[in-house]
């Protein structure tokens, strides 16, 4: 494909050809190519919708389906040679298909426009993402279910201010961020559903004067219904900020997670052990394993959070309908759905083969007076005081325990009736971890049973 071409394709207007500077801030190639599969898709549905109206012959349709198909081999095969000088992925894939079939190629292009052409593959490709990201989530999350479901009854202390706050379990700890991903999942959806309108046949801006069938063609491409106004239609990138918006708030999900582990990994928490296939070694210290998928996934996420931003920063000042600064819309969501699929699957991966360590989980569940709201609730409920005077009276035994170097079980009965006298041996009932994860069956609470039935009805809720 020569230089020239390039010329032909976009008019007579210009005598000479763009500067080679022009013609490298123009072109899209080098990135918009990995829309191919989506672009030659919605030029095999353009061209069957213009044969079946009477716009295109059978003969000249049948020549446009079969040479799309051979530059999509071409493509897939490695063999296509993408030209700069053609600025971007319609360009090229329609001057291959004049060499291919000849005049007939050039049909293709009536009653569209390259605008609403980019609209329908950026859209097709998004809307790809947003399965991938579903398919993605559901993978993670069915790790941490087995994991929620092997550590049920598991104690371990639950934080506020990563300062110890009370004994939760292990299982719920997991369904926490079941629950996260369950919510993205939602918005990925919902995104989805939004963007599923087709661009196709609103060309530059105003619609066309041919009698093109835009039911059929949404059809055609899995869209539920043609968008409604021509000039939306082209200029809309909603759909991609949507997609960026759900990525962005997993991404964010992800980082939590990532933190925790890392957190959870060091040899002061040695709540988990990271598998060799998600770690790496030090350089100079031998006994090192650092969760390095865990911190680079904390890291990318910003790429995501970046590519929110730089697409807003493009769409915010554009009057209707396309400008070129859309063309700069790309390269940041392809990044993100890199990104964002590429974290997905690492941390699938450390889920799946990291091993909690029940014992350090439990002895650091009994630290830190994490039975103190037990023992409040249970001054309300047996020795019928108000919650602010039995906050008091258990602030008072929490200092003592302090002062003294013990935990709260390890207070004589004496030693807390000096406090309040109303306490009895029954105290001890709920001072332990165990009996105070087991007492939190509100729903949406810790308790062992609990777990266990959030378990089941998120795998009832996938199957």
């Amino acid at each position: 494909m020569s230089d020239s071409t390039s010329n032909a394709m976009w008019g007579g207007r210009f005598a000479g050809g763009p500067d080679a500077i022009m013609e490298a801030i123009n072109a899209s190639i080098g990135y918009d190519r990995r829309l191919a599969p989506q672009d030659i898709e919605g030029s095999r549905a353009h061209a069957a919708m213009l044969a079946a109206q009477g716009i295109l012959t059978d003969k000249d349709a049948d020549a446009i389906r079969e040479g799309l198909l051979t530059v999509l081999s071409e493509i897939e095969g490695g063999t296509f040679d993408f030209s700069p000088a053609l600025e971007d992925i319609h360009m090229n894939v329609e001057a291959r298909l004049r060499e291919l079939i000849g005049d007939a190629a050039g049909r293709l292009h009536t009653a569209r426009s390259r605008n609403d052409q980019v609209a329908t593959d950026f859209r097709l490709w998004t809307r790809e993402r947003c399965d991938e990201a579903l398919a993605g989530i559901e993978a993670l999350q069915e790790a941490l279910l087995a994991q929620a479901e092997q550590g049920a009854d598991w104690v371990m202390p639950g934080f506020t201010h990563l300062q110890t706050a009370q004994p939760v379990t292990w299982g719920h700890h997991m369904l926490a961020y079941v629950e996260m991903l369950g919510r993205d999942a939602s918005r990925f959806r919902d995104a989805r559903t939004r963007m599923n309108e087709c661009p196709l046949g609103a060309a530059a801006l105003a619609g066309t004067s041919f009698p093109i069938d835009r039911e059929a063609t949404a059809s055609a491409l899995g869209f539920d219904r043609p968008c409604a106004n021509s000039l939306d239609a082209v200029s809309d990138r909603d759909f991609a900020l949507d997609y960026l918006s759900a990525a962005s708030i997993c991404a964010m999900h992800l980082s939590r997670l990532a933190e925790e582990l890392v957190i959870w990994s060091s040899a002061q928490f040695r709540f988990v052990a990271l598998s060799d296939r998600f770690s790496t070694g030090s350089s100079i210290m031998p006994q090192k394993k650092n969760p390095d998928a865990a911190e680079l996934i904390r890291a990318k996420i910003g790429r995501i959070f970046g590519a929110q931003s730089a697409l807003l920063m493009v769409m915010k000042g554009l009057p209707l309908a396309y400008s070129k600064d859309m063309q700069e819309d790309k390269e940041q969501v392809f990044d993100a759905a890199d990104t964002l699929s590429l974290s997905l699957a690492a941390m699938t991966g450390m889920v799946a083969d990291m091993a909690a360590n029940a014992d350090a989980l439990r002895a650091a569940a009994g630290h830190g007076f994490s039975t103190a709201t037990d023992l409040a609730d249970w001054l309300v409920r047996e020795a019928g005081l108000p919650f602010r005077e039995a906050h008091h009276a258990t602030g008072s035994l929490v200092a003592l325990a302090e002062r003294t170097g013990r935990d709260l079980p390890d207070l004589t009965l004496a030693e807390m009736r000096q406090v309040n006298g109303a306490i009895t041996e029954g105290v001890y009932d709920v001072l332990g971890v165990d009996n105070s994860v087991a007492s939190r069956t509100s729903y949406g609470g810790t308790a062992p049973a609990n777990v266990r039935d959030q378990i089941d009805r998120w795998r009832t809720r996938s199957r």
